[in-house]
């Protein structure tokens, strides 16, 4: 079959032909691939912000926002059958260890997570497992939901945690409305009554956040944190939803933080540096978010069966990754890239 394969960090993944992969376990799955999103942690993966992370031998097959079809399963799995069409949660789950039994499945004490420390959806096959699949209405498209497998899962992730805080009559600011941004507004809309003020320096990507329901879009032109603070009668929001993480949005973010406020962190690549009086003084507080949860998921994509959250979307076929990873690393592409087998 063909697949994606990074042979060497800071060089471009090739296609080539690859073995497909086979059930060896009772309960695995074998996904047939009908969308592969494109993420921008492939690109610092490539670049090699991920070597002594994931310590993955190379070469493997990227890819972790994957859905398809049913393609062949283990003898114990009984909550899919071939044909039917699913959303894979990016992890491969033990269902055993403390993680797990809370719910906790990106935590897993024995997790895989392919596309990050073993082989990948940019492929024509995947295998996971029975734990990590959702089944689906046959009549959605796997591309149209594909990126919703992370950076929709992340994104809802993040905004599920910052639900409590964002009662009626509080701001929450969404730092970039790309890939995982325009679904982070769209949840936020769906799960709180807050004020959503969206900042991005790209005027097109605003325009996608007033599509998605922000209620004030803010150009990242210099003057960001006091428009913002203006927004917010001076006090600064409640919470920052950071897609960002580099290139002074982290500066920005904490700026436009008030009291008691939260920073969610998403996107990375800069480095948070506040001083510790700054955070005593004012009680803020900084929370991390990997992926979600399965059930995370599963809601998620309740949601986007009544429409509520939708994802902007853009096809690139397999072989054509390299035009697609161009188009995200020089800001061309709005919405999320989605591979196609």
């Amino acid at each position: 079959m063909k697949a994606v394969r990074l042979h060497e960090y800071g060089h471009r993944p090739v296609i080539e032909q690859v073995p497909e992969p086979a059930v060896s376990g009772p309960l695995d799955v074998i996904v047939r691939i009908g969308g592969a999103g494109l993420c921008r942690t492939d690109l610092h993966i490539v670049e090699g912000q991920w070597r002594d992370k994931s310590n993955v031998a190379l070469p493997y097959t990227l890819g972790h926002e994957n859905a398809g079809w049913v393609h062949a399963v283990g003898p114990a799995v009984e909550n899919v059958a071939a044909g039917d069409t699913v959303i894979v949660h990016p992890l491969v789950t033990c269902g055993f260890c403390r993680a797990c039994r809370a719910g906790d499945d990106m935590h897993c004490a024995s997790g895989a997570f392919p596309g990050i420390d073993t082989d990948g959806g940019f492929a024509e096959l995947l295998k996971t497992g029975a734990r990590a699949v959702v089944k689906l209405d046959p009549q959605v498209r796997p591309q149209d939901v594909a990126a919703l497998a992370d950076a929709g899962l992340t994104a809802y992730h993040a905004v599920k945690k910052a639900a409590p805080i964002l009662y009626p009559g509080t701001s929450a600011v969404v730092l970039g409305a790309g890939g995982l941004g325009h679904i982070g507004i769209q949840s936020l809309k769906a799960l709180t009554t807050a004020q959503v003020i969206v900042v991005d320096r790209s005027v097109a990507a605003l325009e996608l956040a007033r599509t998605c329901g922000a209620d004030h879009t803010v150009l990242a032109d210099g003057s960001q944190t006091a428009r913002v603070k203006e927004l917010t009668d001076g006090h600064g929001c409640e919470a920052v939803i950071d897609f960002v993480g580099e290139g002074g949005a982290l500066e920005d973010g904490v700026a436009m933080l008030r009291r008691a406020g939260t920073y969610y962190v998403i996107g990375y690549g800069g480095v948070l540096s506040v001083p510790a009086i700054d955070i005593i003084s004012t009680e803020i507080n900084f929370v991390g978010n990997l992926v979600g949860t399965y059930n995370d998921l599963a809601e998620l994509m309740t949601l986007n069966a009544r429409g509520e959250v939708a994802l902007r979307t853009h096809g690139y076929p397999l072989d054509a990754v390299s035009d697609a990873m161009d188009d995200l690393d020089r800001g061309r592409l709005h919405g999320r890239g989605i591979l196609i087998p």
